[in-house]
C-alpha cells in the first residue's frame, strides 16, 4: 500500500471544506449548523442536517444540501449520481441572483467531479472560472485553494515544472489569510502538494519544505483550537517519516494522531491511522504486529461505517497474509473487499438515491401542498406504480430467465437426436454381415464387433456424459475410422495425434465433436475422386487453448454436391449447439471455422476449446 496516495487522497478529503463568505447572499441554516458542529472533523453533514437544508425555503440553502449530496456521491465514485445533484445545485445558485461568489462552491464541485473521474481538461476550466471569481473578490483562501487545485491536475498530467509555477503562486495568498484555522488548512494542502512533487520527482529536498508547512499547519490548529488540524499535522508527519524509512518515528507520530482521533471520535482518521501502522510494521518485516493493528483498523473502520476504508482495510488484511504465506486469510480479505466494492456500486446506489429523491419530492410539496388528504393519494398512486413497475420487471426478468432456460434444453434435446447418423450403424452392420459370408475368419469377426459395438456404445452414453478426455476421444476416433475402413477399403487413410505436451488422459472436450466432420469427409469429400484420400484429427495447445484440427483431402466446400453440403450444415449446427452450452455454462469463448484447405485439395476445420481438465470440470485453467 503507497502511503504516500493515501496522505494525498486525505488532503483532497480535507480541502473539500473551503467556507466562502456571503455578505448578502447566504444560508443561515448552514450557518447553524457551522457553528454547532465547527467542522473541527470536515465539512460533513447527517442525513439529517442535509434533509433541512433540502426542505429550507431558502434558495441557497436547497443549492448547499444538493451539494452535500452529490460530494457524497463522488466519494463513492457514483459520478453520474453526483452530476444529477450538482446540477441542481448549480441551477439553484443561478437563479438566486447573487453575485459570482455564490458560484465558487459550486465551481469547485464540478471540478473535484472531473478530477475524481480523470477528465483533467473540465476540471481546470472550472478552477479558472474560480480564479477569475476570487482574484476580483481578493479571497485569499478560496483563490489559495484555487492555485492549489490547479497544482494537483498539472501533476497528475505529468506537467511538474507547470504544476509547481502553480503552487508558489499559492504562498502569497496562504500568507495573507487572517483566520488560522483558514490558514491550516491551506498550508496542510500546500504541504501536501510539495510532498506529491518529492515523491513523483525522486526529489528528497522538498520533503523539508513539505514538513515546514505541515508542522506550520499543526501550530496555527493549536492556535485556533482545531484539534482535526493538529490530528491531521501529525498523520502527514508520520508519513512523512515513513518516506524517509524512519519507521519508529513513523509509529510515534501515528500515535500522537490517534491519540487525538479518539478525543474527538473520529473513527475514521483513527482507522487510516492504524492502517498505516500496519504498513510501517510490513517493512519493518513484524508481521504478527502488523496484523494486530489491522484488526484494529478493521474495528474502527466499521464504527465509522464508511466503506472506504473498510475496503481499504481488508487490501491490507490480504496483502499481509499474502506474505505471511496465509494464502487462505489472504483469499478471504480480498474476496470481502470485493464484496464490499461490489455492494457499493448496487444495493447503495439505487437506494440512497431514491429515498434522497423522496425527500426532496416530500419537502417540496410541503411547501406547496397544504391539502395533506392530495398528498397521500399522491404517494399511494407513486407507491403503486412502483410497485407495478417492480412487478412488471420481476416477470420480465422470470421471462427472460426462463426462455433462456429453454433455449438451452432445446439444444440438449437437438444434441441428443444428432448424436450419430442412423444410416452408418445400418451400413456398418451390412458391410460387416459381407465380411463374415465373404472371408469366414472368425477372429477379425470378433475384432470387428468389438470395435462397432464400443463405437456404439460411445454413442449411447455421449446422451450422459457432457465431456470426454482426449484420450478418450482418440480411441474412439480411431475405432470408428477402423469401421470406415471396412466400408470403405483402399478408399482412405488416416491419422490421429496430439501434441506430447497435452495431458491427453486429463484434458476435456465436449463428447461427440468432432466425430461428424471426419463423418462428413469419409462419407462425402472422397466421393468421385481419383486418388486416395487421407484424413488427420490434431490435438495441440495454442495461446492457452485447446485447437483441435480437422482436416482432409476431398473434393472441398467448392465443388461438394448438394448432400454434402446438407452434411456440413448438421456438423455445423452439432458443434454450435456444444459450443453454445460450453460457452454459456463455462463463461469462455469457444469458437470454430471450416474453410477450404489452402495448401492443396480438402477441408480444413478448427476448433478452439478452453483447457478444461477434469479435476475443475466447472472451470477453465
Amino acid at each position: 500500500m503507497n502511503k504516500i496516495t493515501l496522505l494525498v487522497s486525505f488532503a483532497f478529503l480535507f480541502s473539500m471544506g473551503p467556507v466562502t463568505a456571503q455578505k448578502i447572499c447566504d444560508c443561515p441554516e448552514f450557518k447553524a449548523i457551522k457553528k454547532e458542529q465547527k467542522f473541527d472533523n470536515g465539512e460533513v453533514l447527517s442525513d439529517a442536517d442535509i434533509t433541512k437544508l433540502v426542505s429550507s425555503g431558502n434558495i441557497l440553502c436547497q443549492a448547499k444540501g444538493f451539494e452535500m449530496i452529490g460530494a457524497g456521491y463522488v466519494q463513492k465514485k457514483m459520478y453520474d449520481s453526483a452530476a444529477y445533484f450538482f446540477s441542481k445545485e448549480e441551477s439553484l445558485c443561478k437563479k438566486s441572483g447573487c453575485d459570482d461568489s455564490v458560484m465558487i462552491r459550486c465551481n469547485f464541485q464540478w471540478y473535484y467531479l472531473y478530477y475524481s473521474q480523470g477528465k483533467y481538461k473540465e476540471a481546470l476550466e472550472y478552477q479558472f472560472k474560480n480564479l477569475d471569481i476570487t482574484k476580483k473578490a481578493n479571497n485569499y483562501y478560496e483563490l489559495a485553494f484555487c492555485y492549489l487545485d490547479i497544482t494537483r491536475v498539472f501533476q497528475e498530467m505529468g506537467q511538474s515544472p507547470k504544476a509547481m509555477e502553480y503552487c508558489r503562486m499559492s504562498i502569497p495568498c496562504i500568507e495573507k489569510i487572517a483566520d488560522p484555522f483558514l490558514k491550516a488548512q491551506a498550508c496542510f494542502n500546500l504541504s501536501h502538494r510539495y510532498l506529491f512533487y518529492s515523491n513523483e520527482n525522486n526529489d528528497p529536498g522538498l520533503i523539508d519544505t513539505a514538513t515546514k508547512y505541515v508542522k506550520m499547519a499543526i501550530q496555527l490548529g493549536q492556535q485556533s483550537g482545531s484539534i482535526a488540524s493538529v490530528c491531521n499535522g501529525y498523520y502527514q508527519l508520520a508519513g512523512i517519516a515513513f518516506t524517509k524509512k524512519n519507521y519508529p518515528e513513523s509509529l510515534r507520530l501515528n500515535d500522537s494522531s490517534l491519540v487525538l482521533c479518539h478525543s474527538m471520535s473520529n473513527n475514521y482518521m483513527a482507522a487510516y491511522n492504524f492502517i498505516d501502522k500496519a504498513d510501517t510494521y510490513v517493512e519493518m518485516g513484524n508481521m504478527k504486529e502488523a496484523k494486530r493493528m489491522a484488526d484494529s483498523a478493521l474495528l474502527y473502520a466499521k464504527l465509522d461505517k464508511n466503506i472506504n476504508p473498510i475496503i481499504d482495510v481488508y487490501s491490507m488484511i490480504g496483502e499481509i497474509a499474502e506474505k505471511s504465506n496465509d494464502y487462505k486469510g489472504a483469499l478471504e480479505a480480498f474476496k470481502n473487499e470485493r464484496k464490499i466494492s461490489d455492494s457499493m456500486m448496487t444495493a447503495e446506489k439505487s437506494k440512497a438515491i431514491n429515498e434522497l429523491e423522496q425527500k426532496y419530492n416530500k419537502s417540496q410539496n410541503e411547501i406547496r401542498i397544504k391539502d395533506l388528504s392530495k398528498q397521500k393519494q399522491l404517494y399511494l398512486l407513486l407507491s403503486l406504480a412502483g410497485l407495478f413497475a417492480l412487478i412488471g420487471l420481476v416477470f420480465f426478468i422470470r421471462q427472460l430467465t426462463l426462455k433462456n432456460k429453454q433455449k438451452i434444453l432445446e439444444t440438449e434435446q437437438r444434441l441428443n437426436r444428432a448424436r450419430m447418423n442412423p444410416h452408418f450403424f445400418f451400413n456398418a452392420l451390412t458391410t460387416l454381415q459381407k465380411f463374415a459370408l465373404r472371408d469366414n475368419d472368425g477372429q477379425a469377426m470378433a475384432s470387428n464387433l468389438s470395435k462397432f459395438s464400443n463405437i456404439m456404445r460411445e454413442t449411447l452414453e455421449s446422451t450422459y456424459k457432457e465431456y470426454v478426455t482426449i484420450e478418450q476421444e482418440m480411441e474412439f476416433l480411431n475405432e470408428y475410422l477402423e469401421v470406415q475402413k471396412i466400408r470403405f477399403p483402399q478408399t482412405f487413410s488416416y491419422q490421429v495425434n496430439a501434441d506430447k505436451n497435452l495431458d491427453i488422459d486429463e484434458l476435456q472436450i465436449p463428447a461427440m465433436i468432432i466425430q461428424p466432420f471426419v463423418e462428413n469427409s469419409i462419407e462425402h469429400g472422397f466421393v468421385g475422386v481419383d486418388y486416395p484420400g487421407n484424413v488427420s484429427v490434431e490435438f495441440r495447445s495454442e495461446n492457452n487453448e485447446l485447437l483441435i484440427q480437422i482436416k482432409d483431402n476431398g473434393k472441398g466446400l467448392s465443388t461438394t454436391v448438394k448432400e454434402s453440403n446438407e452434411h456440413i450444415s448438421r456438423a455445423s449446427q452439432i458443434i454450435k449447439d456444444r459450443i453454445y452450452l460450453l460457452n454459456i455454462k463455462l463463461k469462455t469463448k469457444a469458437g470454430f471455422s471450416i474453410d477450404n484447405n489452402s495448401t492443396g485439395n480438402g477441408v480444413i476445420v478448427k476448433i478452439h476449446l478452453p483447457l478444461l481438465y477434469k479435476e475443475q470440470p466447472t472451470g477453465v485453467k
